[in-house]
């Protein structure tokens, strides 16, 4: 996943729609805040999501966040190794990182997440 195609949530997930399916992760800038990431709960396949609804959680040695869905949709495949191994976002939070996939709806687009550079304003206002 090229960081500069992808479209991103102000909680920090990033989000991806090809041939109607919604790859989701979290921002290396999530993970860098998170530190060492030590469990992760994802969905099960089949939930259903909505945008700006919480999906699922992480946990590092500092806190748990709640992950949340940018999309409405149906969990159509999960990312089976970061439940044994979490760590595996930490060191590639674009690629082998994702999260989850979510079938949409014909039609739905990534209109109302930030580009690359929003976010990076957005990110570079909250680092002061």
């Amino acid at each position: 996943m090229d960081p500069k195609k992808l479209r991103y949530a102000k909680t920090h997930e990033w989000a991806s729609i090809e041939g109607g399916v919604c790859t989701v992760g979290i921002t290396k800038f999530a993970v860098d805040q998170l530190t060492d990431v030590i469990y992760i709960e994802l969905p099960d396949v089949g939930d259903h999501t909505f945008a700006g609804e919480s999906f699922g959680e992480i946990e590092s040695v500092k806190a748990v966040s709640d992950l949340y869905a940018p999309v409405d949709g149906e969990v159509s495949e999960i990312n089976e190794k970061l439940l044994d191994d979490p760590t595996i976002i930490t060191k590639d939070p674009y690629t082998q990182g994702w999260m989850a996939k979510i079938k949409v709806e014909p039609g739905v687009t990534l209109d109302h997440l930030m580009t690359l550079d929003q976010y990076e304003k957005q990110i570079a206002s909250e680092e002061h």
